[in-house]
């Protein structure tokens, strides 16, 4: 009797990692209905995040917040126990909060973030751990300093708007309440905080930056670098993980004293993702999108090598995927999945890595 392991992260914009769990485990007992399934959501510090790691019955508040628009949204703050909070820095300033046509990323602030980590700290925690990824922001996180009390102002000493439109204008950072509890920062890609290959370059466009506004953010971006290093904060622009959601994970380091943790191996260590893997003949796991960049910080990526490292089989399902030598990936057509969908793709992808025919017509 086999014994699978399917450990699939969100699709993001559809559904969370239970659902995909749960849809690709229905598939693959249609191929092998003699197996052994465990589920095991994961995720890399974005979309999923309190799915994967809180335990059944713990404390999941919904706490006001400011959005990144600057209006009211509702964000989740999880507890892994009394003195150790958690929460998606998506649930306070997530794109998936703002309609594609409301996208504003010179404007767009994360100073939610910043009201979450200190509201978790007036509620008891010692340790606050946020989730970096699938932010609407490029504001190198001085929306969530301003949230911990920061001002930042220009030459004339006028206060700045939010958002990272305004920073090209930076002269004086100042401020910051006294922050008791240890923040760590989980995330899912390397990208620094400026340069060619920083935040605003690699990840504006996707928030609706236009090539000019990506320059504006860019040179924005650049400038809180100088005033973070004038300020005793040097080496920030290049910070591995800095660039996290729109520089997000550099503006924690500096304002939150956070530590940046590579989220998805802080993810599996945490739920045990080594004991199962020991015990399994194939893991499935899966994304919306399936690429090269998947292996630079991603969950599926890591599941991946770690299969691989252990000499276990492994298969990829995604909503669209690029080639992977040597992985059995099977993908859609590149549109919106339904549930259904995701269910064929999981007996597929048992299928095709256990070397089973296909199902009879």
């Amino acid at each position: 009797m086999p014994v699978i392991l399917v450990a699939p992260a969100a699709f993001k914009g559809t559904f969370g990692p239970r659902q995909v769990a749960d849809s690709l485990v229905a598939g693959v007992r249609r191929a092998v209905p003699d197996a052994k399934v465990l589920a095991c959501p994961v995720a890399d510090g974005g979309d999923g995040l309190l799915e994967a790691v809180l335990p059944p019955g713990s404390l999941l508040e919904r706490v006001p917040v400011t959005g990144p628009l600057g209006t009211t949204v509702t964000a989740e703050l999880g507890w892994l126990d009394a003195e150790t909070a958690i929460f998606a820095s998506s649930s306070a300033c997530g794109i998936a909060l703002v309609p594609a046509d409301q996208r504003v990323p010179l404007k767009a602030t994360t100073r939610g973030v910043g009201e979450l980590i200190w509201e978790a700290t007036d509620r008891g925690a010692r340790t606050v751990v946020v989730g970096l990824g699938g932010s609407a922001t490029v504001d190198g996180g001085t929306g969530a300093a301003r949230g911990l009390g920061w001002s930042f102002t220009d030459a004339a000493g006028g206060e700045l708007a939010d958002g990272g439109g305004p920073l090209n204008q930076l002269a004086t950072i100042s401020g910051g309440w006294r922050l008791e509890a240890q923040v760590v920062a989980l995330t899912d890609v390397t990208t620094p905080l400026a340069g060619p290959n920083g935040a605003a370059a690699v990840f504006g466009p996707q928030k609706g930056a236009s090539p000019g506004e990506v320059e504006q953010l860019s040179s924005g971006l650049s400038r809180l670098a100088e005033c973070l290093a004038q300020a005793g904060h040097p080496g920030m622009d290049a910070l591995p993980g800095g660039g996290a959601a729109g520089g997000l994970g550099a503006g924690l380091a500096a304002f939150a004293r956070a530590s940046l943790t590579p989220g998805a191996p802080w993810v599996l260590d945490r739920i045990g993702f080594d004991a199962a893997l020991a015990t399994v003949d194939l893991v499935i796991t899966g994304e919306g999108e399936f690429d090269r960049t998947s292996f630079a910080g991603k969950v599926t990526g890591e599941i991946v090598k770690r299969a691989q490292a252990a000499r276990r089989r492994v298969a990829v399902v995604a909503g669209r995927s690029a080639t992977q030598a040597g992985i059995t990936v099977v993908s859609g057509n590149g549109g919106m999945l339904t549930q259904p969908d995701i269910e064929a793709l999981g007996e597929r992808a048992a299928r095709e890595a256990l070397g089973l025919p296909g199902p009879q017509v």
